[in-house]
């Protein structure tokens, strides 16, 4: 222990030992579990206790949480940026790097990890955090709160705001915006997406304004576009909202197939662009089930009377 420690400034403020043993003690704090660098710091602390004639808490160190490269993580320097990431998915990958459990394993809720956690099993061995494992994490924790009905129409509402604010009054028919029509294209997108606000990138604006297509782009691809786009519209008059992506998948491999001298893949890339003017994207199936069969008439409507 480093000798004659200042634990009051000239200034008459206290440094950090003096204040954490006053405040723990009339927080009525009993443990006190931090990493371990503050090992050496811990016989001061304990002195002042004594000093004081206090009653000390029991302490226990725990290894840290290091960059990839063995670095330590510091604020100072932007190690972790944690903005509008999800908090459980946060805790979630902090643990599965560290120890406390009998096996890592992803997606443990916060009560799963209150049961789980061992004491006696944390490690001396400092844990190093793989950030680019976050997405999954991510990813994982999106699709359970998909399955949560309570948790699905809070996410709705969150996705409600982004759009709004994202694109403000582009979208030009506000249908888009409804409450169902949202939550109908939440579960089609997860798995795909590591957080709610890729929904509003621009991969995903198609969903929220209509895109500029013109027949002449859409001819360039396939001559047959009337035909095509008649039989698209057939389609959804007859099924309705009965549809699901394996029905439309084989419709439009049935229309492929009907075409002499048209490629399947040329059918999908027409009507990929003529929903997004976009080139890659979800498969066309999703995309029309995620816009609805309202939507989609009115974007081939449009193209078709341009």
């Amino acid at each position: 222990m480093e000798g004659d420690p200042v634990i009051l400034k000239s200034n008459g403020f206290p440094t950090y030992h003096l204040a954490c043993v006053v405040i723990d003690h009339h927080m009525g704090i009993s443990h006190v579990l931090r990493g371990s660098e503050w090992l050496v710091s811990t016989s001061k602390h304990l002195l002042l206790y004594q000093a004081l004639g206090w009653q000390p808490p029991r302490f226990a160190h725990l290894p840290l949480l290091l960059n990839r490269d063995g670095s330590k993580l510091s604020k100072r320097q932007g190690d972790v940026c944690c903005r509008r990431l999800p908090a459980d998915a946060l805790l979630d990958i902090n643990t599965n790097c560290g120890s406390g459990f009998a096996e890592n394993q992803m997606g443990r809720t916060l009560p799963e990890l209150i049961t789980q956690f061992d004491l006696t099993r944390i490690t001396c061995h400092s844990a190093l955090l793989d950030l680019e494992k976050l997405p999954e994490f991510n990813k994982l924790h999106l699709r359970q709160l998909v399955s949560d009905e309570t948790q699905r129409r809070q996410l709705v509402g969150k996705l409600q705001a982004l759009v709004e604010e994202a694109f403000g009054s582009q979208p030009q028919d506000r249908h888009v915006l409804d409450a169902a029509c949202v939550e109908r294209i939440i579960p089609l997108r997860q798995g795909h997406i590591c957080r709610l606000q890729d929904l509003v990138s621009p991969a995903h604006s198609y969903l929220w304004t209509r895109p500029a297509v013109g027949r002449a782009q859409l001819g360039a691809i396939s001559e047959r576009v009337d035909v095509i786009a008649k039989h698209v519209l057939g389609l959804l008059e007859g099924a309705g909202m009965n549809l699901t992506q394996d029905m439309l998948n084989g419709e439009l491999k049935k229309l492929s197939e009907g075409l002499e001298g048209t490629k399947h893949s040329k059918v999908l890339k027409l009507l990929r662009v003529a929903f997004s003017r976009q080139l890659q994207g979800p498969p066309v199936a999703e995309m029309t089930l995620s816009l609805g069969p309202k939507e989609v008439r009115e974007r081939i409507q449009k193209v078709l009377s341009s």
